[in-house]
């Protein structure tokens, strides 16, 4: 599969500051040194515990959020190397669909406002042409065309998260980032969203990174799945692979605290022991040997690098290197 993103080494380091003349005293270490590729026309789940950096990693995949290290190549090309007019061209192409869809919205601004912005600002529309353009969005995502002079205060939680479809969508857009973009929402309505998003990944051959603490949605959408920890990526592999066959300590401990409603498939292991670290003081070694129950001396002092065990599945973990 054609790579239409590929990351190297990507690390966003957080500087933390104290006293009256506001020193640098230590590094909230956000992102430490992540490496994949998402394929055209792939989607990618990203999964793993709160505050592992998954948010931050898909915010710089877009350059929302400036890195610290490394190199984000959108069709091979470094986009931290791109000056502002090089980069708004550039913006069309790459999208993001925000976890709250209520705060992701401006208030001020009716849904006719909110979408036809962006398609004003890139050109995309005229004064004229931008009120047909935008019923066909809306109908588009399921909103009726007689909503979008209303604010979003009007609309319930669903409603709200297709209107931040359809501003992704606006633009035409190839590389959509969805950060948790059904967590807010109840489960039925989540069924709905997640359907979309299929069809509309299969009608214009859309890339996602699709990040969630959802496994079992994560499971029916994805192709692969990336498991992140404390700022690292420990495993990657296909969704299929990944959940039947998992390698690293974490993810087995994640699939295994993962619902499932069928008694006879219930899971008896124990539950990950400790706290997860700061990332401001990570531990050394493998970030996980605190808590890993197949930890051993040199999981303490040696990182662990990313290796192969088969044909598509990386692990970060010393049992395999």
């Amino acid at each position: 599969m054609t790579p239409l993103l590929e990351i190297n080494s990507l690390k966003k380091y957080f500087p933390v500051y104290a006293g009256v003349f506001q020193k640098v005293v230590a590094q909230v270490k956000a992102v430490d040194g992540v490496s994949f590729s998402i394929g055209r026309g792939e989607i990618l789940g990203l999964v793993g515990e709160s505050g592992c950096g998954k948010t931050t990693l898909g915010r710089m995949t877009l350059r929302l959020i400036e890195p610290t290290d490394g190199e984000i190549l959108f069709e091979g090309q470094d986009i931290l190397k791109l000056g502002s007019g090089d980069l708004k061209r550039l913006r069309p192409r790459m999208q993001i669909i925000f976890q709250d869809p209520y705060g992701s919205l401006n208030p001020r601004f009716t849904v006719q406002q909110i979408l036809g912005e962006a398609l004003l600002v890139h050109g995309r529309a005229t004064r004229e042409t931008i009120s047909d353009q935008l019923d066909t969005l809306m109908n588009r995502v399921g909103l009726s065309p007689q909503y979008k002079n209303r604010y979003p205060h009007e609309f319930s939680g669903g409603q709200r998260q297709r209107v931040g479809i359809a501003r992704a969508l606006a633009l035409n857009p190839e590389y959509i980032v969805c950060d948790e973009p059904v967590s807010a929402l109840d489960v039925s309505i989540q069924a709905q969203i997640i359907n979309l998003l299929l069809e509309l990944k299969e009608e214009f051959n859309l890339t996602l990174l699709f990040i969630s603490h959802d496994l079992n949605v994560v499971q029916h959408l994805s192709d692969r799945t990336a498991v992140m920890y404390l700022g690292r990526v420990v495993e990657l592999a296909s969704t299929k692979k990944l959940n039947e066959e998992s390698a690293h300590p974490y993810t087995k401990a994640l699939l295994a605290s993962k619902p499932n409603l069928n008694p006879k498939q219930r899971t008896h292991r124990a539950p990950l022991a400790g706290e997860v670290p700061s990332p401001m003081d990570p531990p050394g070694g493998c970030h996980f040997h605190p808590r890993c129950p197949e930890a051993r001396d040199h999981c303490k002092t040696e990182t662990p690098r990313m290796v192969q065990i088969e044909d598509g599945h990386f692990v970060h973990c010393h049992l395999y290197s």
